[in-house]
C-alpha cells in the first residue's frame, strides 16, 4: 500500500504563526516537534508524512487512526521512519514500513509504503 501527501509550506507557515506550538501538538508529540527543530519545511513534511501514512493504510486520520498513533523518528543518518501501535500492526498484519519526505521551495511531500498480508488488507 502506498500513500502520498503534498503540503504547501507557506500555507503551513501561516497556520503555525497564527496558532503556534499549541496547534502543532494536535498532530505531533513534543519529541517530534523537537526533532523538527521547529523548521517550517520539516514540520510541513512531518504533517505530509502522517497524512501519507494514513492514506497508505486506507483509513485516513479519524476514529481508527489518530495523528498521535503515528510516531515519526529519524535514523542516525537523518532518514525518516515511523512506528505504529501494536493494535494497528496486528489489525493490518503489517510486515514492513517505509517513508520518504522531501521539501523544495514551496512544497513538502511524503510517500509512505506499508507492506502487509494482502488477504488481511482486503477485509478492511
Amino acid at each position: 500500500m502506498i500513500g502520498v501527501d503534498l503540503v504547501n509550506i507557506k500555507r503551513f507557515e501561516k497556520f503555525y504563526k497564527k496558532f503556534g506550538e499549541k496547534a502543532l501538538l494536535k498532530y505531533l508529540c513534543k519529541e517530534e516537534i523537537e526533532l523538527s527543530n521547529k523548521r517550517v519545511d520539516t514540520l510541513s513534511g512531518f504533517f505530509a508524512a502522517k497524512e501519507a501514512i494514513s492514506k497508505a493504510l486506507g483509513c485516513g486520520i479519524g476514529k481508527e487512526l489518530s495523528f498521535h498513533d503515528i510516531v515519526l523518528h529519524k535514523t542516525e543518518k537523518n532518514a525518516p521512519y515511523f512506528t505504529l501501535p501494536k493494535r494497528v500492526i496486528n489489525k493490518y498484519n503489517i510486515n514492513n514500513l517505509s517513508l520518504s519526505i522531501t521539501h523544495e521551495k514551496e512544497y513538502a511531500i511524503a510517500v509512505a509504503f506499508i507492506e502487509a498480508n494482502k488477504q488481511n488488507i482486503l477485509s478492511h
